[in-house]
């Protein structure tokens, strides 16, 4: 990452997570080019590693061990990840547009999207599924077998393409078909007369592994439509298919041809340097790029050769430096997995099959895999020699966490605001406690007040900005009153004025549009430079009748949460590199949805605030003591977010999670995770037992999602869990 003293001036946009780009990524984390802001646009948390494809479906990999994790390799980077497709470039503007969001510009941008195996024979889209993108087949795959497994599909497979994908795929599917217990019935399709790809020896290798395997080749075959189970030929008997694949070559993404990307066959046509032609400042790597000066097969092994002179050449324009020319090798081993731990290796015309060379395949996958799972421990902040007492303890305690782990304890918070005591302006009915002031309007009515600012836990400016208006309008929703209108309060890290104006189209756009969504007006704000990005809101908003509060509470009342907990752990262990990226990518989607729907349904309770810096435990304690009750909460009935209790369980917290103790002990079960500090967390009420079941359908009818956690009873203020 850059150092704080160290403006940004540059822009690099990677579009696509292929394979050249993941080891780019591992590259800049361990030498960043200081001044360079890296920026990641794909449409996934996770990008599949092509090698090892053959070797899950058949059942010898998991998923976790085929997927790259482009969350945890962004972090390492330094970099921010945009979860959407890229669906057009503008080279005059220096802008990629992409889908959901307003567009991102770039100074030097580069493109390694790979490329689909989706086919334009009719029924290929209804009842077909192609190869690449591969998540999407993986998951299409897996789906496949359990319905084989329990009898509720046929084990009829068909693969249009008789190349090396499509053989490789052909046999894994059959292998995996027959480990699940069914007797497959396996097609492989080629349009030409014999299998491509290969020279005569492996072909003739690849026919008796099929014949073994009892897989059909059907040649000189042309597709003319494909049904949900069969596919049908032109003057040939229609294969039967319950699962048809399209292996047939590659074909490049349909956006690159809407664009002014200079195209040779749909692909990007690129130069020595791997800058496409005419435009130095726009790179093409992988599937998705041509390189009419070498030409090569589509294959992942040039992607990743070419990584090296990739990223020498991203710096060197970036820098203003000199470029090196790539010049990928003739030729290349080829290792064909054969279903089984077995595969056929070719080189030079020579081809010879083993489960040795399966165990050779095996380590270089995994060799591949572990440089992008296993990242470089980077070096911690060196501890001065000599420095003021109390400096070292610090220092070496857990990092300061972003969002409300951040926060400062609510202990130290209590004795500070003790001082201000009962407001004099008789206009303020509440003042501090609560989750905004309370304010009586001359006219009749209450207006609430609040406000939030939040240190970045993702380093995109627009998602931080969605988190952080969700979490700043928490307070009024937990208020039950309207949002009325919004102040922005921004530190932006030190940058040239270009990129400041970029990142605050940005900020400003996406506030401007949570904000109108929520019926709130954004009327303007305070924007300063500092050592880091922090966003934060002033909100108001009104109601007729008195806001609810947290102290109206009644005995029998029981508890409803709209949001799973966990957020700070996860935060936490995303800082650290060690969550799963598609948790985070899951908590943080979720940390961006608005709550008005659920504070809508939720207006009646007797009391409601918005679970978020204190923690669960906090907040309860903090209702309980307000209205005078305590509660008993059941671990069993409070939702997790995915990963996060595994992450707790392993010693993972939050740095405010010490503090957050302190100031809400509770009794009963010990679980870290009541105090785990949420942003943009979820709102938390206490109403009638029957109102809160009524409240719980409305939600699920509205595809929303609501926990009862537990109960309020009679009794001196204090929390259980149970």
């Amino acid at each position: 990452m850059n150092t704080t003293d160290v403006p940004l001036t540059q822009d690099l946009v990677l579009v696509g997570g292929g394979h050249a780009h993941a080891l780019v990524l591992r590259k800049w984390g361990m030498n960043p080019l200081p001044g360079a802001r890296l920026t990641v646009i794909n449409p996934g948390p996770t990008a599949p590693y092509t090698g090892m494809l053959p070797g899950h479906v058949a059942g010898h990999y998991s998923r976790d061990t085929l997927e790259i994790d482009l969350v945890r390799l962004c972090r390492f980077a330094g970099a921010r990840l945009i979860l959407a497709h890229a669906t057009d470039i503008d080279r005059t503007a220096r802008l990629i547009k992409v889908e959901g969001q307003g567009p991102v510009a770039y100074d030097v941008a580069s493109i390694d999207i790979g490329i689909t195996a989706s086919m334009s024979i009719p029924g290929f889209d209804e009842h077909a599924v192609g190869a690449k993108p591969l998540d999407i087949y993986a998951q299409r795959w897996r789906d496949f077998v359990a319905a084989a497994k329990d009898g509720s599909a046929d084990p009829t497979v068909a693969v249009i393409g008789g190349g090396v994908a499509g053989c490789e795929l052909a046999h894994a599917m059959s292998h995996a078909l027959r480990q699940a217990g069914v007797e497959p019935h396996v097609t492989v399709i080629e349009a030409g007369p014999q299998i491509s790809g290969v020279g005569d020896m492996a072909r003739r290798k690849l026919l008796s592994a099929m014949a073994q395997a009892g897989i059909t080749l059907r040649t000189d075959a042309r597709v003319t439509g494909i049904e949900a189970t069969q596919v049908l030929f032109d003057g040939q008997e229609a294969v039967a298919a319950a699962l048809t694949v399209g292996a047939a070559g590659a074909f490049p993404h349909g956006w690159l041809s809407k664009t002014d990307l200079p195209l040779i066959d749909g692909f990007i046509e690129t130069v020595p340097d791997l800058s496409i032609k005419g435009d130095p400042s726009v790179f093409a790597v992988g599937d998705c790029a041509a390189m009419p000066f070498a030409p090569r097969p589509k294959a992942g092994v040039f992607a990743v050769r070419a990584t090296p002179v990739l990223h020498h050449n991203l710096r060197a324009a970036l820098s203003g430096g000199p470029r090196k020319t790539f010049k990928p090798q003739k030729n290349y081993l080829k290792l064909i997995s054969l279903g089984g731990k077995s595969a056929m290796a070719e080189k030079f015309g020579v081809a010879l099959s083993s489960p040795l060379f399966w165990r050779w395949k095996d380590r270089i996958d995994r060799a591949f895999m572990d440089k992008l799972d296993h990242l470089p421990q980077m070096k911690a902040a060196k501890v001065p020699a000599i420095a003021a007492l109390g400096t070292r303890e610090i220092l070496q305690d857990k990092p300061l966490c972003g969002g409300c782990g951040a926060k400062v304890g609510g202990v130290l918070l209590a004795d500070a605001l003790s001082t201000l005591g009962t407001p004099a302006n008789p206009q303020v009915v509440t003042g501090v406690g609560d989750d905004a002031a309370v304010i009586k309007l001359p006219g009749g009515g209450f207006q609430v007040l609040s406000t939030d600012h939040l240190r970045a836990v993702v380093h995109d400016p627009v998602q931080m900005t969605r988190i952080a208006a969700v979490h700043a309008l928490g307070d009024v929703w937990a208020m039950g009153a309207k949002p009325q209108v919004a102040l922005s309060s921004l530190i932006l890290p030190r940058m040239s004025p270009p990129l400041q104006a970029r990142t605050l189209r940005e900020i400003t756009d996406t506030a401007r549009a949570v904000f109108e969504a929520a019926g709130v007006t954004l009327v303007g704000g305070h924007t300063t430079m500092g050592a880091e990005l922090t966003i934060g809101f002033t909100v108001t908003g009104t109601r007729e009748t008195m806001p609810i509060t947290i102290a109206d509470a009644q005995p029998g009342d029981v508890l409803l949460l709209t949001r799973p907990i966990g957020s700070g752990v996860m935060m936490a262990a995303h800082m650290q590199g060690i969550a799963r990226g598609r948790d985070v990518a899951k908590t943080l989607a979720m940390m961006e949805q608005p709550q008005s729907q659920q504070a809508d349904i939720l207006h009646e309770a007797h009391a409601m605030t918005d679970v978020t810096g204190f923690g669960l435990a906090g907040h309860v304690l903090a209702m309980c003591k307000a209205s005078g009750l305590r509660a008993t909460l059941t671990r069993s009935d409070i939702p997790i977010y995915e990963g996060a209790r595994a992450l707790s369980d392993a010693g993972v917290a939050s740095s405010l999670l010490s503090a957050n103790r302190d100031n809400a002990p509770t009794a009963g079960i010990d679980d870290p995770l009541l105090y785990d500090p949420q942003t943009a967390g979820g709102l938390l009420a206490a109403l009638p037992q029957a109102a809160a079941e009524i409240a719980l359908k409305q939600l699920q009818d509205k595809g929303l999602q609501g926990w009862i956690i537990g109960s309020l009873q009679s009794g001196p203020p204090a929390v259980t869990l149970a």
